[in-house]
């Protein structure tokens, strides 16, 4: 049985979160740092490209209400792409890798938070069951052919927006 969009969502923050917690310890040495931003960008690669390929417009669409919500949720993934591509440059030695690295996880846990208490709230409310399990569906699609890099083609376009927008 498939699961519905909301659900599948959480489980992509409950993961990306964890590794923000293993990230913030002061007991995590400087190369697992490095190994934790690479799991990252690929989750956050993913997440974004399923968001906006396929949740945010197909919600805009079906609860036009909603549209100032995924406006900034588009706005919140640009900052994230700008600072994912910076951090895809750069080593755990680097000077600025860490603060880089804690400002993008200060940016995500905001937007996750904002979904999970605001937005999601409002969707599950706005769109049955059935339809929730349909966008599921697609998002399932969508992370199967999901680029798991920035610089990847598929996710280029996207990348080169939140760079030069």
């Amino acid at each position: 049985m498939s699961q519905d969009a909301i659900v599948m969502l959480r489980e992509d923050h409950k993961e990306v979160r964890a590794l923000f917690r293993e990230f913030q310890k002061s007991s995590t040495t400087q190369a697992r740092k490095g190994a934790i931003v690479e799991k990252v960008i690929e989750l956050l690669t993913v997440h974004t490209y399923i968001e906006n390929e396929v949740m945010y417009p197909r919600v805009r669409d079906l609860l036009p209400e909603l549209e100032d919500d995924i406006l900034e949720s588009y706005e919140e993934h640009h900052v994230a792409d700008v600072l994912v591509m910076e951090l895809t440059t750069m080593t755990p030695g680097d000077e600025r890798f860490e603060a880089k690295a804690t400002v993008l996880i200060e940016n995500v846990t905001h937007h996750i938070e904002e979904e999970e208490q605001d937005w999601f709230p409002k969707v599950r409310e706005g769109l049955s069951r059935t339809q929730l399990r349909e966008l599921g569906e697609e998002l399932a699609e969508a992370k199967a052919r999901a680029p798991r890099r920035p610089e990847q083609p598929s996710a280029l376009k996207k990348t080169v927006d939140a760079v030069i927008s």
